[in-house]
């Protein structure tokens, strides 16, 4: 295991349990550490936080105070996840290391009478509201930042934010570090990239294919039924831990969650129309699995670590096809196993082709009898021109059987998430 220069972030990571570090860690730390400009492309859940965390902790001097670190986030929840991670290593400094978080929600009044006596020592925010502060009130003081940190770039430089991410750059100093985190980089982006970033070094970790995440990817064709009543097939063909149930928009995330509660489902609702005190509360409740299913839209599928999901439902396929990785992938993290089902229309082919060239190993399924089916590929049904009669397709059902639930899944999930929350428990004390 590595050994930093301040023995407390080696104290950090031994009260965190790291025994080793992540590939993405080996090779971001070294280059950040040379304060090199540094453009990471890597899946989510690989250890990209503490791959920036751990190098800005290691350079950072608690005389100063003064801005040593800024990091933008496109979410509220991920730079809250974000600040967490980073307090639970400034904790185990002898001397007091001020990480502060600047996202919505937040009483700004309150904000700005703490940055009238002091400054963090690294500040953590969403792009709107570090512009605010820093540009419009110049009450942040960003031009200090030794290191400029961009997390799930795609998102925090899409059409939304980068005019405000460019207005931060034209603040920061020239020698300022800058570093770019994303699970994909897409064309889009790179003219922005060369403008702002001096010779970068690109990194592009992808240890393992998309398909070998300890993930299942069933796709049910709807057959141009009620999406509900598909829906309600699968709610009756699963068992899940916990389940997350995609969808596209707020209004449609609403609907669905509606109807979840007039069938008496224990669920939630999670969308960025909910006010981000609330979102906060509903996320600790969710962590503590108090609900088992969740219904949320887009802002929970970046980023967000909530222990034991074992199902991924998308009522939607999302817009942007990137997105489906980064939805599934809240799914069969750390040792779990998890299943990411997909509802979708004979309009999806161009789609799933995508989504099979990225390496996910689609299986298709159908259901019966409260029971998930293997069915056709979806490209043999286009070429049939004959149809089964029930006997043979009742003769193929008994041979091809499989539960989606296998027994005693869900005790697995217990002793695991008993085990992880254990190791939380200890690295708190």
């Amino acid at each position: 295991m590595k050994q930093f220069k301040n023995e407390f972030i080696n104290r950090a990571l031994s009260s965190l349990g790291f025994q080793e570090l992540t590939d993405v860690q080996e090779k971001v730390i070294p280059v950040l550490e040379n304060k090199k400009d540094i453009i990471v492309e890597a899946n989510t859940g690989s250890g990209k936080t503490h791959a920036f965390l751990l190098p800005i902790f290691d350079s950072l001097n608690p005389e100063l105070s003064q801005v040593q670190a800024l990091i933008l986030a496109p979410t509220r929840e991920l730079a809250n996840q974000i600040h967490r991670f980073a307090t639970e290593i400034a904790k185990e400094s002898d001397k007091t290391i001020y990480v502060d978080l600047f996202v919505g929600g937040m009483e700004r009044s309150d904000i700005l009478q703490k940055l009238n006596s002091r400054m963090p020592h690294i500040a953590i925010g969403t792009p709107g509201r570090i512009t605010d502060l820093a540009i419009k009130e110049n009450a942040l003081k960003i031009y200090t930042a030794d290191f400029f940190i961009i997390d799930e770039a795609d998102m925090t430089l899409d059409g939304n934010f980068i005019e405000e991410v460019s207005n931060i750059l034209a603040v920061i100093q020239e020698n300022c570090v800058k570093a770019v985190f994303s699970a994909t980089i897409p064309e889009k982006l790179k003219p922005f990239l060369r403008k702002y970033l001096k010779n970068p070094e690109v990194i592009d970790v992808h240890p393992q294919d998309v398909s070998s995440l300890n993930i299942e990817h069933y796709f049910i064709k709807t057959r141009e039924q009620e999406r509900f009543a598909v829906l309600n097939r699968i709610l009756e063909a699963i068992n899940p831990y916990l389940a997350v149930i995609f969808c596209n928009t707020k209004e449609s995330a609403e609907t669905v969650f509606d109807w979840m509660k007039e069938k008496g489902e224990n669920a939630v609702l999670v969308h960025g129309g909910i006010d981000f005190r609330r979102r906060k509360q509903l996320m600790k409740r969710i962590n503590n699995l108090e609900f088992q299913y969740v219904v949320a839209t887009d802002i929970l599928a970046r980023g967000i670590d909530v222990i034991g999901i074992s199902h991924i439902i998308n009522y939607e396929l999302p817009k942007d096809m990137e997105f489906y990785i980064h939805r599934t992938g809240r799914t069969g993290r750390i040792d779990f196993n998890g299943v990411a089902i997909s509802l979708y229309e004979f309009a999806d082919n161009t789609y799933l082709d995508y989504l099979e060239k990225k390496g996910i190993k689609a299986v298709y399924k159908e259901i019966r009898d409260k029971e998930i089916l293997d069915a056709k590929t979806r490209k043999s049904r286009e070429k049939r021109d004959w149809k089964e009669n029930e006997l043979d397709r009742q003769a193929k059902a008994k041979v091809r059987k499989s539960k989606v639930v296998k027994p005693g899944y869900k005790k697995k999930y217990n002793e695991e998430v008993a085990k992880v929350r254990k190791q939380l428990a200890r690295k708190k004390k």
